[in-house]
């Protein structure tokens, strides 16, 4: 943006004294976010939401929330719940809502809500202590052999570690753990970069047209996996689901149905935030020579590294919730089933929460909203931090001179970020 047009908006952000004035303003940010360059960096936009207050009137419906206590009180909170089945049919087919994509998701275990969200989480028993045990070493081989592939271009000047490395190592873990043929992982990335846009803030039609066939083919995929796995079950999470489920639900086309959302879901939210968060892993750092030189010789430093990126700059920007009953949050009044949308990115950089929030500190205290909370915090957490903090550590030991070559571009999104390249060399 332009220095003319940068105090053009401040003069607004310092003019918006009234609830028409916030609305334009909103409404002035949101468009930028939606672009490439509001992508690239959106932490200032940011700060024009935040000088608006932690809870605030959104355009479109609902309300937008900055604040990190607030939003960290909303997610751990059960009076607030998950946009789930029931809620958005009661919004219309008419709306984003009644996309068959989103009727689909709704089904699956971040859509859900207690009683049902407590079974099938009880269901799923994975990644604990004994999984990530049993997957550190393959994921290891796998980063060894992506970073030999990264090596192997680096000989000829430079190379793009998002494509060779951040978007294969999530979808060989996650298709590894599932059993699944090395050859159909090209398609289930490309589907589930598609697939993501009906999670989006303000999805458009086109992209909800993407996500509907991603999801139909995702969903033939999944419930042929099943079928196959019942015919032929082996030591896997697929066979051990119906093992489960069977015992659960008398139904077996119901069981099914339950195993192909565990598998769906597992897919979904193991990839595409991954892949985000490895790729802006690399970048912060390499933005940060100080900081990557840092972890060259202390390497003990990983796990730190690993969490202030996920404060810093989460994969995902935006999480939202809907009020079970009529509320107060803060001095702004919500009505029972209104959403609210927590700018979990925006607020890891509240002043409130950290001090110096712009400053990239390994040496920080933890404290971010990257997984969700409450009964909603992510189930892949731990898988994630292990794919990150290994690739790291391979990384600085392997790379200690790697440094970046250009601005990488970004996916015009708001709630989920996505890098499109992230191109590298060896000094």
């Amino acid at each position: 943006m332009a220095a003319d047009d940068q105090d053009q908006e401040r003069a607004v952000v310092e003019t918006a004294t009234t609830p028409a004035d916030t609305r334009r303003l909103t409404v002035s940010i949101f468009s930028r976010l939606r672009t490439e360059r509001g992508q690239a960096n959106p932490f200032p936009l940011y700060a024009e939401l935040r000088s608006k207050g932690d809870v605030f009137a959104a355009p479109w419906g609902g309300h937008i929330v900055t604040g990190f206590e607030l939003c960290d009180r909303i997610l751990r909170n059960r009076d607030w719940l998950e946009p789930d089945a029931a809620w958005r049919e009661r919004q219309g087919s008419g709306t984003r809502w009644g996309a068959p994509s989103s009727r689909e998701m709704s089904k699956t275990l971040p859509a859900l809500n207690p009683p049902e969200h407590t079974r099938v989480r009880r269901s799923a028993g994975m990644f604990d202590r004994s999984t990530l045990s049993d997957l550190q070493a393959p994921i290891g081989r796998i980063t060894t052999r992506l970073l030999d592939s990264l090596a192997e271009r680096l000989h000829d000047g430079e190379a793009d570690l998002n494509m060779l490395v951040s978007e294969e190592l999530p979808v060989a873990t996650v298709g590894h753990w599932l059993g699944l043929p090395t050859a159909d992982f090209p398609r289930l990335r490309d589907l589930t970069h598609d697939q993501v846009f009906t999670q989006e803030l303000l999805p458009s039609a086109s992209q909800l047209a993407l996500s509907d066939a991603a999801t139909a083919e995702l969903r033939v995929y999944f419930t042929d996996l099943v079928r196959e796995r019942r015919r032929r079950p082996g030591d896997d999470p697929v066979s051990r689901w119906i093992t489960v489920w069977d015992e659960l639900e008398s139904d077996r086309d119901k069981a099914d149905e339950a195993v192909y959302l565990l598998a769906l879901f597992v897919l979904l939210a193991g990839l595409e935030t991954t892949s985000t968060l490895l790729s802006t892993m690399v970048l912060l750092l390499l933005q940060h020579p100080r900081q990557w030189d840092r972890l060259t010789v202390q390497p003990d430093l990983v796990p730190a590294a690993v969490e202030e990126v996920l404060r810093y700059d989460p994969p995902t920007h935006v999480i939202s919730r809907v009020a079970s009953k009529d509320c107060v949050l803060g001095d702004t009044g919500i009505r029972k089933d209104e959403m609210v949308h927590l700018m979990v990115a925006a607020a890891h950089r509240d002043p409130a929460k950290h001090e110096e929030p712009e400053l990239f500190n390994l040496h920080r205290k933890p404290g971010h909203l990257a997984f969700s909370g409450g009964i909603h915090y992510c189930l892949g957490a731990p898988l994630a931090r292990l794919e990150a903090q290994t690739l790291l550590r391979q990384l600085v030991t392997r790379f200690p001179r790697l440094t970046l070559v250009r601005q990488p571009s970004w996916a015009p999104r708001v709630a989920f970020r996505r890098l499109l390249n992230l191109d590298v060399t060896l000094i």
